[in-house]
């Protein structure tokens, strides 16, 4: 592929460089919207879980401006092809759909909330309303666009210097510790070209190690396409959100995975267990397997929560099923680092469980300020986009770590009644 990158300041705005630059999951979604519910409407709504930052007016107008270059993105043919041969669970009728897709701006709104203490200041209300089908691919180039804003012009304070460098750092102590991990940065990017060098940079620990398969994926389809990567993904919790306020949460989880297990079987056989609290999701059973819902799914992901408590719970529960949980795994995704994997690492080979990470913010986001001679963090964005409702019904997300729950109180407290779901201090995470 044409080397696309330009550097940063250039342009003034943010400009998708391919449709494929999004992560993997949002077109396994699609594809699964597109078979089973193409006339869902649906509204996304946007959440900065950090209350004490805020963005400036200048940033939200680029922001805004940016998102009407966005319908000029369309799949080339090229990039069909590659889908077609690299992801052959794809169908030739959703690739039809996602080469006549074009995005719709005017499905988003955004609005700018000054500050009353400075009118050039504020905070930011986001959604996204329309068909599920279409809207569905909105969330992460959404995020990303809003984070290459927030740095470009609200905070300046941070440079790119070793950012290719700081990443070669960083994969070669995960490949000595055999840390088995994949990039999953795109969404809470610092910007493109962030994501560029830090993959850049982790290719070349790679190419320069010893074990090799140690890193093995990208979430983000368009550099697993320019850099020969294997692209990456799971069910996202949207899938079992959507389905379950559909479903009145009644058998909502197993009715969700029977019809991702119908359309994929074992190709993509990762789960997300929180959506409702892990603990729920290990009661859930499945018409696929006709037994409990994990046996079915050959990893499980771990996305809230205290992880250290993740795998001796898996390993029980693979236990009391009569699973062999040495042929199963788990992948982290939570808030990852070194110090982290390395030790959830050594925790499941003590286990013996498989077990890899999915690493984001702490390789796309890493930063330092030029202000303090790069001694001092530049914060990340804390931000996520949820689905807020389909077809008139509220959405909630339970999870195990209780700061991350979403929704309107009132359904929240009803899906806990439902579930019978209460959270103690041990599903949480303690540091």
């Amino acid at each position: 592929m044409a080397n696309i990158i330009v550097p940063d300041g250039v342009q003034s705005g943010f400009k998708l460089a391919s449709i494929l630059d999004t992560d993997l999951y949002k077109f396994t979604m699609q594809q699964a919207i597109f078979e089973y519910y193409p006339t869902a409407q649906v509204v996304y709504r946007f959440t900065h879980r950090d209350k004490d930052r805020q963005f400036s007016r200048t940033c939200i107008e680029k922001f805004k401006e940016s998102l009407s270059s966005f319908a000029e993105v369309q799949l080339r043919q090229d990039e069909r092809a590659w889908l077609q041969d690299t992801c052959k669970y794809f169908k030739p009728a959703y690739l039809d759909y996602l080469q006549s897709y074009r995005f719709k701006p005017e499905q988003v709104s955004v609005n700018f909330i000054p500050s009353s203490n400075d009118p050039d200041m504020g905070s930011v209300k986001i959604e996204a309303r329309g068909s599920w089908l279409e809207t569905v691919l909105w969330e992460v180039p959404l995020m990303a666009c809003l984070c290459e804003m927030y740095f470009r012009y609200a905070d300046q304070d941070w440079d790119y210097a070793s950012q290719e460098e700081q990443a070669m750092h960083k994969a070669k102590c995960l490949l000595d510790a055999r840390c088995k991990f994949s990039e999953f940065g795109t969404r809470r990017r610092r910007s493109f070209v962030t994501q560029d060098l830090v993959l850049k940079g982790i290719m070349k620990a790679r190419d320069a190690h010893d074990w090799k398969e140690g890193f093995f994926a990208t979430s983000n389809v368009y550099f697993a396409m320019r850099y020969n990567l294997n692209p990456i993904g799971t069910i996202a919790h949207e899938w079992f959100m959507g389905i379950a306020a559909l479903c009145d949460y009644k058998d909502a989880t197993g009715t969700a995975l029977d019809l991702w297990s119908d359309l994929y079987g074992e190709n993509l056989s990762v789960t997300l267990t929180d959506t409702f609290s892990t603990e729920v999701f290990y009661r859930v059973r499945s018409r696929n397997s006709m037994a409990n819902a994990p046996n079915q799914w050959k990893f499980l992901r771990q996305d809230s929560g205290d992880p250290k408590v993740f795998a001796p719970r898996a390993k029980q529960m693979y236990e009391e099923r009569g699973i062999d949980y040495t042929q199963k795994g788990i992948i982290f995704s939570d808030a990852l680092n070194y110090n982290r994997a390395k030790e959830l690492n050594e925790q499941c080979q003590q286990l013996g469980l498989q077990c890899s990470f999915g690493i984001g913010t702490w390789l796309t986001n890493d930063f330092k300020k030029k202000s303090s001679q790069y001694t001092e963090q530049s914060k990340a964005l804390n931000i996520v986009i949820k689905l807020g409702s389909i077809d008139g019904k509220e959405c909630v997300k339970i999870s195990d770590e209780i700061t991350k729950n979403t929704g309107v109180p009132e359904v929240v407290a009803k899906v806990k009644e439902t579930y019978q779901i209460r959270l103690s201090t041990t599903n949480r995470r303690l540091d």
